[in-house]
Protein backbone atom coordinates (compact mmCIF):
# COMPACT_ATOMS: atom_id res chain seq x y z
CA UNK A 1 0.00 0.00 0.00
CA UNK A 2 1.73 2.80 -1.13
CA UNK A 3 -0.21 5.38 -0.99
CA UNK A 4 -3.64 6.06 1.60
CA UNK A 5 -5.75 9.51 1.28
CA UNK A 6 -8.26 10.56 3.73
CA UNK A 7 -10.23 13.76 2.53
CA UNK A 8 -10.98 16.69 4.61
CA UNK A 9 -13.77 17.51 6.18
CA UNK A 10 -15.57 14.45 6.32
CA UNK A 11 -15.69 13.80 10.09
CA UNK A 12 -18.08 10.64 10.11
CA UNK A 13 -16.09 8.47 7.63
CA UNK A 14 -13.44 8.04 10.34
CA UNK A 15 -16.39 6.24 12.74
CA UNK A 16 -17.60 4.57 9.23
CA UNK A 17 -14.09 3.13 8.50
CA UNK A 18 -13.80 2.02 12.27
CA UNK A 19 -17.26 0.21 12.16
CA UNK A 20 -16.14 -1.49 8.98
CA UNK A 21 -13.40 -2.53 10.08
CA UNK A 22 -15.07 -3.88 13.53
CA UNK A 23 -17.47 -5.25 11.40
CA UNK A 24 -14.28 -7.09 9.14
CA UNK A 25 -13.96 -9.14 12.24
CA UNK A 26 -10.53 -7.53 12.81
CA UNK A 27 -8.51 -8.04 15.75
CA UNK A 28 -7.97 -5.40 18.80
CA UNK A 29 -4.68 -4.77 17.91
CA UNK A 30 -5.72 -4.04 14.47
CA UNK A 31 -8.84 -1.41 15.84
CA UNK A 32 -5.82 -0.06 18.20
CA UNK A 33 -3.40 0.54 15.05
CA UNK A 34 -6.25 2.58 13.70
CA UNK A 35 -7.63 4.04 17.00
CA UNK A 36 -4.47 4.72 18.72
CA UNK A 37 -1.45 4.66 16.61
CA UNK A 38 -3.51 6.91 14.10
CA UNK A 39 -2.40 4.59 10.94
CA UNK A 40 -4.14 5.08 7.91
CA UNK A 41 -5.95 1.93 6.63
CA UNK A 42 -6.42 1.51 2.69
CA UNK A 43 -7.88 -1.54 2.74
CA UNK A 44 -10.09 -4.57 4.32
CA UNK A 45 -8.73 -8.16 3.15
CA UNK A 46 -10.34 -11.51 3.65
CA UNK A 47 -8.17 -14.59 2.86
CA UNK A 48 -8.91 -18.13 2.94
CA UNK A 49 -7.11 -21.18 3.10
CA UNK A 50 -6.33 -22.70 -0.07
CA UNK A 51 -7.79 -26.04 1.05
CA UNK A 52 -10.85 -24.86 1.67
CA UNK A 53 -11.64 -23.44 -1.50
CA UNK A 54 -14.05 -25.69 -2.69
CA UNK A 55 -15.98 -25.54 0.30
CA UNK A 56 -16.46 -21.91 -0.78
CA UNK A 57 -17.52 -22.66 -4.10
CA UNK A 58 -19.52 -24.57 -2.70
CA UNK A 59 -21.42 -22.26 -0.73
CA UNK A 60 -21.59 -19.47 -3.16
CA UNK A 61 -23.17 -21.49 -5.49
CA UNK A 62 -26.05 -22.25 -3.10
CA UNK A 63 -26.12 -18.69 -2.18
CA UNK A 64 -26.42 -17.82 -6.28
CA UNK A 65 -29.39 -20.55 -5.89
CA UNK A 66 -31.41 -19.29 -3.25
CA UNK A 67 -31.28 -16.00 -4.82
CA UNK A 68 -32.63 -17.46 -8.10
CA UNK A 69 -29.58 -16.29 -10.20
CA UNK A 70 -27.90 -19.11 -12.59
CA UNK A 71 -24.77 -20.96 -11.97
CA UNK A 72 -23.46 -21.55 -15.55
CA UNK A 73 -21.10 -24.33 -16.18
CA UNK A 74 -18.29 -21.71 -17.80
CA UNK A 75 -18.24 -19.55 -14.58
CA UNK A 76 -17.06 -19.62 -11.31
CA UNK A 77 -18.27 -18.17 -8.63
CA UNK A 78 -15.00 -17.61 -7.09
CA UNK A 79 -12.76 -16.34 -10.31
CA UNK A 80 -16.12 -14.46 -11.33
CA UNK A 81 -15.63 -12.11 -8.46
CA UNK A 82 -19.06 -11.31 -8.10
CA UNK A 83 -19.63 -11.87 -4.77
CA UNK A 84 -18.43 -10.07 -1.40
CA UNK A 85 -18.87 -12.12 1.72
CA UNK A 86 -20.58 -9.51 4.25
CA UNK A 87 -20.66 -10.43 8.25
CA UNK A 88 -23.58 -12.69 7.66
CA UNK A 89 -22.26 -14.72 4.84
CA UNK A 90 -18.94 -14.74 6.42
CA UNK A 91 -20.66 -16.27 9.28
CA UNK A 92 -22.78 -18.47 7.80
CA UNK A 93 -19.87 -19.99 5.34
CA UNK A 94 -18.72 -20.46 8.78
CA UNK A 95 -21.18 -22.46 10.64
CA UNK A 96 -22.62 -25.00 7.20
CA UNK A 97 -18.80 -25.59 5.93
CA UNK A 98 -16.60 -24.70 8.93
CA UNK A 99 -14.56 -22.09 6.53
CA UNK A 100 -13.34 -19.55 8.81
CA UNK A 101 -11.09 -16.73 6.79
CA UNK A 102 -8.28 -14.18 8.07
CA UNK A 103 -9.32 -10.88 8.34
CA UNK A 104 -6.46 -8.61 7.22
CA UNK A 105 -6.49 -4.18 7.61
CA UNK A 106 -3.59 -3.07 5.09
CA UNK A 107 -2.37 0.01 6.13
CA UNK A 108 -0.47 2.58 4.28
CA UNK A 109 3.15 0.61 3.44
CA UNK A 110 1.86 -2.69 4.81
CA UNK A 111 2.30 -5.64 2.56
CA UNK A 112 -0.34 -9.06 1.92
CA UNK A 113 0.79 -11.79 0.71
CA UNK A 114 -1.59 -14.30 -0.78
CA UNK A 115 -0.79 -17.82 -0.81
CA UNK A 116 -1.29 -18.93 -4.39
CA UNK A 117 -4.69 -20.78 -4.94
CA UNK A 118 -6.11 -18.58 -1.86
CA UNK A 119 -9.62 -17.21 -2.27
CA UNK A 120 -9.35 -13.66 -0.79
CA UNK A 121 -11.49 -10.34 -0.89
CA UNK A 122 -10.51 -7.04 -0.21
CA UNK A 123 -13.48 -5.21 -0.72
CA UNK A 124 -12.89 -2.52 -3.17
CA UNK A 125 -13.74 -2.61 -7.25
CA UNK A 126 -12.05 -6.52 -7.14
CA UNK A 127 -13.39 -7.88 -4.19
CA UNK A 128 -11.19 -5.27 -2.04
CA UNK A 129 -12.84 -3.04 0.32
CA UNK A 130 -11.20 0.14 0.02
CA UNK A 131 -11.36 2.33 3.53
CA UNK A 132 -9.87 5.10 1.74
CA UNK A 133 -8.50 6.53 -1.51
CA UNK A 134 -5.44 4.26 -1.96
CA UNK A 135 -2.63 3.02 -4.15
CA UNK A 136 -1.94 -0.57 -4.20
CA UNK A 137 1.25 -1.98 -6.27
CA UNK A 138 0.27 -6.18 -7.09
CA UNK A 139 2.80 -8.65 -8.22
CA UNK A 140 1.80 -12.18 -9.40
CA UNK A 141 4.47 -14.44 -8.83
CA UNK A 142 4.92 -18.31 -8.55
CA UNK A 143 7.38 -19.90 -6.06
CA UNK A 144 8.61 -23.34 -6.52
CA UNK A 145 6.63 -24.46 -3.48
CA UNK A 146 3.24 -23.76 -5.12
CA UNK A 147 4.52 -23.99 -8.77
CA UNK A 148 1.63 -27.67 -8.72
CA UNK A 149 -0.97 -25.47 -7.30
CA UNK A 150 -0.21 -22.68 -9.71
CA UNK A 151 -0.26 -25.09 -12.56
CA UNK A 152 -3.71 -26.22 -11.37
CA UNK A 153 -4.97 -23.15 -11.15
CA UNK A 154 -4.29 -22.33 -14.64
CA UNK A 155 -6.14 -25.56 -15.97
CA UNK A 156 -9.16 -24.07 -13.98
CA UNK A 157 -8.99 -20.88 -15.90
CA UNK A 158 -9.18 -23.12 -19.04
CA UNK A 159 -12.42 -24.18 -18.08
CA UNK A 160 -14.01 -20.52 -18.06
CA UNK A 161 -15.63 -18.60 -20.51
CA UNK A 162 -13.63 -17.06 -23.58
CA UNK A 163 -14.59 -13.91 -22.85
CA UNK A 164 -14.40 -14.51 -18.71
CA UNK A 165 -11.13 -11.87 -18.02
CA UNK A 166 -9.60 -15.18 -15.88
CA UNK A 167 -9.53 -16.69 -18.68
CA UNK A 168 -5.93 -15.89 -20.09
CA UNK A 169 -3.07 -18.07 -18.22
CA UNK A 170 -1.82 -14.75 -16.20
CA UNK A 171 1.21 -16.63 -14.38
CA UNK A 172 2.41 -18.12 -17.37
CA UNK A 173 3.22 -21.28 -15.40
CA UNK A 174 4.45 -23.34 -18.43
CA UNK A 175 7.08 -20.66 -18.94
CA UNK A 176 8.28 -20.44 -15.54
CA UNK A 177 8.86 -23.71 -15.39
CA UNK A 178 10.91 -24.11 -18.92
CA UNK A 179 13.17 -20.88 -18.20
CA UNK A 180 13.60 -22.12 -14.81
CA UNK A 181 15.14 -25.29 -16.15
CA UNK A 182 17.17 -23.73 -18.62
CA UNK A 183 18.86 -21.46 -16.22
CA UNK A 184 19.17 -24.53 -14.04
CA UNK A 185 20.96 -26.80 -17.37
CA UNK A 186 22.89 -23.40 -18.30
CA UNK A 187 24.89 -23.41 -14.75
CA UNK A 188 25.54 -26.92 -14.61
CA UNK A 189 27.26 -26.74 -18.33
CA UNK A 190 28.77 -23.69 -16.95
CA UNK A 191 30.34 -25.42 -13.81
CA UNK A 192 30.29 -29.37 -16.03
CA UNK A 193 34.53 -28.98 -15.44
CA UNK A 194 34.64 -27.78 -11.83
CA UNK A 195 31.34 -30.52 -11.03
CA UNK A 196 33.36 -33.47 -12.41
CA UNK A 197 36.69 -32.74 -10.57
CA UNK A 198 37.00 -35.22 -7.60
Amino acid sequence: MVYVGIPKGQANQEEEVLKTIQDGDSDELTIKRFTESREKPGALWHIYAAKDTEKIREFLKKVAEEQGQENPVDHDPIHDQSWYLDRSLRKRLHQEYGVQGWAIVQFLGDVVFIPAGAPHQARTGDTVHNLYSCIKVAEDFVSPEHVKHCFWLTQEFRYLSHTHTNHEDKLQVKNVIYHAVKDAVGILRANESSLSRP
